[in-house]
């Protein structure tokens, strides 16, 4: 009974909270938690120090290079491109983060990719909304097929004793999952009203909540090698995560003294991305006249205020709704899987959306199909459905696609489920899971 309460709360403050807009979502995200806590006796989860970690190291980073004249350089070359083939961002944009996340293995990276997109778009006159879904959906596609991801390291080790390798598992997971974000693209390409005739994006304008898009003054002298320079120092923050992601001896050891004498440890995935990315910022504050006030006032901060703020809120309420109900959801997906194996691919969606994440969710789960006997090369088909984080517009990298869209086409939607993301990520998902059955059936496992 308490369940189905908890559940309409968790729902009914992520659907207040995207009405009123902004920061909102996580502040009454907090009021949820509060009944949770102090009300039904919930445990109190928590938020994700991590993820919090790298979106405020990333947007520190990226606010230093808007400062520096370093993103309206990006944005200017590419406007260039823009101007001769804009419809094509909507597939190069998902194509590029899928990329990036399939290299350094976490989600996370692709908040330095988002303000970029939506400001290409929107100077390009196309709808935002496009391209930053996709993309969104392709980080979570990403992260599947990667090699170094969390959930492919816990997948590999559930399936160890099933002669499932790294080169086979991948050998159906990349050409599935990036055939599948084409698919998930071409769904997006030409949704919604062209952002000259979007009602939302002419209130905002017409009420100067926006300026119009113009196209960004051109650069020229010490100003122009200034930008140069920032855009690549952070490009090249991006290209050194990537290649800690790729060789993980590049991640320093350190020794910890513990009860039991020394323990070696290894500087984690998340803990590199904060480090390498406030060192950015920090370089380009001191050699490339980055001035501090200007970084804290441009839009870029703003932005990423907004989305730490809704992310605090709402992670922390889900984390406090599944840890109270664990059992129970647990034990009904187990129920429902010895039943009808088919609904397994259910289940991982389910779970992944309660976590928001794929590591959790495969490490939970998947031992679950394992002893129920589900054949290996079911198992595998089924991983995509894994990234079904989407389904509740709670996930960071959604939330922060909203808040850097200053046009408005991204949205949570007015009845929670119809955001901008569940087209694509519906498609996507299916397409993946469609084609890895066909490749399994195809490679002998």
């Amino acid at each position: 009974m308490y369940l189905w309460i908890e559940l309409f709360i968790l729902l009914a403050c992520i659907l207040i909270g995207a009405r009123l807009g902004g920061i909102a979502l996580g502040t009454v995200a907090g009021i949820g938690l509060m009944i949770y806590v102090f009300v039904f006796a919930l445990p109190p989860g928590g938020p994700p120090p991590g993820v919090l970690g790298m979106i405020i190291a990333v947007i520190t980073a990226l606010a230093t290079m808007q400062a520096a004249g370093g993103l309206d350089y990006l944005v200017s070359v590419a406007e260039r491109v823009m101007r001769r083939h804009p419809q094509y961002i909507t597939f190069i944009a998902p194509v590029a983060v899928y990329l990036l996340v399939f290299a350094s293995g976490t989600t996370h990276v692709i908040y330095a990719l988002l303000p970029v997109i939506a400001e290409m778009s929107r100077k390009g006159g196309v709808r935002p909304e496009r391209p930053l879904s996709i993309s969104v959906i392709a980080g979570f596609q990403g992260a599947i097929a990667s090699p170094i991801s969390a959930a492919t390291v816990a997948m590999l080790g559930i399936l160890a004793g099933s002669n499932v390798t790294l080169p086979r598992l991948l050998l159906i997971m990349i050409p599935s999952t990036f055939l599948a974000v084409l698919i998930g693209a071409l769904s997006v390409a030409w949704r919604g009203r062209k952002l000259s005739a979007d009602p939302e994006y002419q209130r905002r304008l017409t009420s100067g909540e926006v300026k119009p898009a113009e196209a960004t003054p051109e650069m020229y002298g010490d100003k122009l090698a200034n930008a140069r320079r920032s855009a690549a120092l952070f490009l090249a923050g991006i290209v050194a995560v990537v290649l800690i992601g790729i060789f993980p001896n590049l991640r320093p050891a350190y020794e910890v003294i513990g009860t039991g004498g020394a323990e070696t440890d290894q500087v984690s995935m998340g803990m590199a991305i904060m480090i390498v990315m406030i060192a950015v910022a920090g370089l380009t504050m001191i050699f490339l006249n980055a001035s501090p006030e200007a970084t804290i006032k441009g839009t870029m901060m703003r932005s990423g205020i907004t989305a730490i703020i809704s992310i605090l809120g709402i992670s922390w309420l889900g984390s406090s709704f599944f840890e109270g109900n664990r059992t129970f959801i647990l034990g009904g997906i187990s129920g429902l899987v010895s039943h009808y194996p088919l609904a397994f691919a259910a289940g991982l969606f389910v779970l992944s959306a309660m976590l928001f994440s794929q590591a959790a969710t495969v490490s939970l789960l998947m031992p679950v199909g394992h002893a129920l006997g589900l054949p290996v090369s079911l198992l595998i088909a089924f991983y995509p459905a894994a990234a079904g984080l989407f389904f509740l517009p709670t996930y960071g990298t959604m939330i922060a696609a909203v808040s850097f869209d200053q046009t408005g086409t991204t949205r949570i939607g007015k009845y929670l489920l119809n955001h901008s993301f569940m087209l694509p990520g519906l498609v996507t998902t299916a397409s993946a899971i469609l084609i890895a059955l066909l490749l399994g059936r195809l490679i002998s496992l």
